[in-house]
């Protein structure tokens, strides 16, 4: 009975969601902890710079990764890469949640060397899980790639979630010698707590991959012969794959390769590249466009508007994964659809950060409305995009999925590379400052709007 419920349909699809959400949880958690980190390290605001360079050079990863696949193709031991970036962010995470708040003199002004060097480290294994988790994934029938996306969604969900549980961002508009001045509100709980939940998460994750190894390793054991799984298969017409059986067993390490080196010189076709291309641009815009101008879309209509969105807007993403599960969108024409339909809605939310601060409905609960629900639309479609095109990959071969996690990578890297000299060196876009009304200003005894919108 117990050794059934272990190696039952659901716990695979629970120990996957795990695995997937160590993915890209620690730079999610970087990113949410920059409110709290920014207030006590030395380079105060100027550090998300440094967090975007750092996250650049953590392709690193990746770029070794896919020159080894390509110079000696199914040569790459993929578990033995997973177990070693997981353990490395396991300890990066613990030291960081030590060390984060120690300074080292360098060139004679403090610098927090440890906070960057975690920091990259965390990077490193992040931007190589796309191109080492994805392609492991081939392992699996293709309903199981639909969960680890759902598993990528919680690594943006749960540090959300727990970030406001702290009371990351939370500030009072208090009038002080007759000025209103922005207070921020003391936080529930340190940093350094918030490091020991990372360092949980990772750990879980890496219990979980070990886990998926272990009940392989049984599963192959204990499987029936591969003609009479198959035959189960296509009798119950359950999706199938040259190298799984009804049985939904695990392939072998030997399988793979030997997939690998086949698929590798058949891949390139103009239907696997439009994919790729849908893709990279589907995380160019929700991994790096559009994150990076959220508080100019956001907080010019009030702080709770820009919690919301984040909140939902990260609920969104494994709502629309766990639908792609049921509800699959094949088609080619579909699937340009539905990344126009979304491009609509990040084309809406860019036009009101190019606004900011001094958006249309600025003051009105319908403005307040289009922009929750449109982060929500936005943020579901290019999910359940992602997820379908990475079930049709899957399909293709062991090669398609590493070449997925490329996709992703590069679009995200791309996206972000793209913003970054856009917000922080030409300072196209400007942000609402809080507690200050940016838009109206005393004009002959009247309050007058200086602009409502400017020029495309």
């Amino acid at each position: 009975m117990c050794g059934s419920w272990w190696s039952s349909a659901a716990v695979t699809h629970g120990l996957i969601a795990l695995f997937a959400m160590g993915s890209w949880i620690s730079v999610n958690s970087l990113w949410v902890e920059l409110p709290v980190v920014v207030s006590v390290l030395p380079e105060g605001w100027n550090l998300p710079a440094y967090l975007s360079v750092l996250i650049a050079f953590g392709n690193i990863g990746p770029i070794a990764v896919t020159i080894t696949h390509h110079c000696a193709p199914g040569r790459l031991n993929e578990r033995l890469i997973i177990h070693c970036i997981q353990l490395l962010a396991v300890a990066a995470s613990a030291l960081m949640a030590v060390f984060w708040s120690h300074t080292v003199t360098v060139a004679g002004e403090d610098r927090s060397l440890l906070f960057l060097l975690f920091t990259f480290v965390l990077a490193l294994v992040c931007c190589t899980s796309n191109v080492t988790f994805l392609p492991f994934m081939f392992r699996y029938p293709p309903e199981y790639i639909r969960t680890f996306f759902i598993g990528q969604g919680f690594s943006a969900l749960f540090p959300c979630i727990v970030a406001l549980g702290q009371g990351v961002g939370k500030l009072e508009c208090k009038t002080v010698n007759g000025t209103v001045q922005p207070q921020y509100l003391k936080e529930n709980f340190p940093a350094q707590n918030f490091f020991w939940f990372l360092c949980a998460m990772l750990f879980i994750s890496s219990v979980s991959f070990w886990a998926l190894i272990q009940r392989q390793t049984e599963t192959q054991k204990d499987a029936l012969p591969q003609g009479e799984d198959n035959a189960t298969a296509a009798k119950n017409g359950e999706e199938t794959h040259p190298l799984h059986n009804g049985a939904m067993t695990p392939v072998s390490e030997e399988q793979v390769r030997v997939e690998e080196q086949i698929q590798v010189q058949t891949f390139w076709t103009r239907s696997n590249i439009y994919l790729l291309l849908l893709l990279a641009i589907s995380n160019a815009l929700t991994n790096g466009v559009l994150p990076s101008v959220q508080s100019f879309t956001c907080l010019p209509y009030d702080t709770m508007t820009f919690h919301l969105s984040v909140v939902l807007g990260n609920i969104a993403n494994p709502l629309a994964c766990f639908l792609a599960m049921f509800v699959a969108l094949r088609s080619s024409a579909g699937l340009g659809s539905l990344s126009l339909a979304g491009g609509v809605f990040a084309a809406y939310l860019m036009a009101l950060a190019a606004l900011s601060p001094c958006p249309p409905l600025r003051e009105g609960l319908v403005g307040k409305a289009l922009v929750v629900i449109s982060w929500i639309v936005f943020t579901g479609l290019f999910s359940y995009l992602k997820v379908v095109i990475g079930t049709l990959l899957h399909e293709a071969g062991h090669a398609a999925l590493l070449w997925c996690g490329i996709s992703i990578q590069a679009g995200s890297l791309i996206g972000a590379l793209t913003m970054f000299p856009l917000i922080n060196i030409y300072h196209v876009f400007e942000r609402a400052r809080e507690c200050v009304d940016d838009c109206t200003v005393p004009h002959n005894g009247s309050i007058v709007a200086l602009h409502i919108g400017q020029g495309m």
